[in-house]
């Protein structure tokens, strides 16, 4: 089937035969809604877990070279303040950044080439439910301000957003020459005085030294869906909170699934990406080779890696997003749209820790005027 037969059905497809409205993926399901007059589609996709599979890191960095890979048509929008793109709703006219808040420039909005997906992972938490989730962690928060606790509660449905955000899955078996030393401990007896009601006393005690030998050797590691954000828009740390998705539910990209949804563009290519993943797995590496060396301490002096049958996966990972502006500071919050783990940072109201410093300070001096009083 050719792109514009392929892009043909979808768009036929998304559309509602009883009343003509454009469908909506519906969260949980393996269906596509109308929001007006409830009419069901199902969408098949028979990819089943097992089917998920690597795309060879080498093959698909030649075809990005040779400009060999699947494309798809989408209208994306720039934000002009934080430089986040994304995929544009249908027949929307005025719009926020889901990731600064910022408004958008519909006008600027422009149709283009973009990669397309390997894999989906589809939205399971709805909007209701994400809210739920967003306010329940909300209510945990200590020192928040009063007025953002009732503003999210207010207006938290308008202000999430429910966008994919670009990841790179990567696979790899590694193997790992090393060279350090292996630390053994030994003890020897010492002798020390020390003075007891005004005599000298000699006594002993065990002092606990190391001898080093050298060590080398090599390790293996496996290493599966190692993740990283494409997303620069989306802090590091908060990405990586958001963790573990459940990729065992991933789907054959199929736009259908993006109905109703946006999804960022990436920004960090695969190159950049894996410079990334492999200082996620640098750790696992060198708790490998200290376990070989073995012993009581470890030193690694050099070590070199090598990567073979390096796979990857582009996917769109779910999320419901939420930026606003609290005193001209940017903040973020954002539900995993697949587990309903809720992550992100918050302002805090200096004046409710003021106030429980006072209290505290109050406290302590009561309890030592009452002791004084004894």
């Amino acid at each position: 089937m050719s792109f514009e037969e392929k892009t043909s059905e979808t768009v036929n497809s998304l559309k509602c035969q009883n009343c003509g409205a454009i469908l909506h993926y519906a969260p949980g399901t393996n269906s596509l809604k109308c929001e007006y007059c409830g009419t069901v589609n199902q969408i098949e996709n028979d990819t089943e877990p097992a089917a998920v599979q690597p795309i060879d890191y080498d093959t698909f960095i030649a075809s990005q070279q040779n400009h060999t890979e699947v494309t798809q048509q989408a209208v994306v929008v720039k934000c002009t303040s934080c430089g986040a793109s994304t995929t544009m709703l249908p027949n929307v006219t005025a719009d926020s950044c889901p990731f600064c808040a910022s408004p958008l420039v519909v006008d600027t909005a422009q149709t283009t080439s973009i990669l397309q997906p390997h894999y989906v992972l589809p939205f399971v938490v709805s909007d209701k439910d994400a809210v739920q989730h967003f306010q329940k962690w909300m209510s945990k928060l200590w020192f928040a301000p009063s007025d953002l606790v009732k503003k999210i509660k207010d207006s938290s449905s308008q202000q999430l957003k429910g966008i994919y955000i670009p990841h790179w899955s990567y696979d790899t078996d590694t193997y790992t020459e090393y060279s350090g030393s292996r630390g053994e401990y030994y003890y020897t007896t010492e002798s020390y005085t020390v003075e007891v009601n005004g005599r000298t006393e000699t006594r002993t005690r065990q002092v606990r030294h190391t001898a080093w030998y050298p060590a080398s050797g090599s390790v293996n590691n496996s290493f599966r869906d190692v993740l990283v954000s494409a997303s620069p828009s989306l802090p590091l740390k908060m990405a990586q909170i958001l963790e573990p998705w459940h990729l065992e539910q991933l789907k054959k990209y199929d736009a259908r699934y993006l109905s109703g949804f946006r999804a960022e563009i990436y920004q960090t290519n695969a190159e950049q990406g894996l410079v990334i993943a492999k200082k996620r797995m640098d750790p696992v590496i060198r708790a490998e080779i200290c376990d070989d060396i073995g012993g009581d301490e470890q030193r690694i002096d050099d070590y070199e890696v090598e990567y073979n049958q390096l796979g990857l996966k582009y996917l769109l990972l779910p999320v419901w997003i939420s930026a606003y502006r609290y005193n001209n500071k940017l903040y973020h919050f954002v539900v995993n749209a697949c587990t309903g783990e809720v992550t992100g940072d918050r302002p805090y109201s200096w004046m409710k820790i003021a106030g429980l410093i006072l209290a505290v300070i109050a406290a302590i001096v009561i309890i030592y005027q009452f002791a004084q009083s004894q």
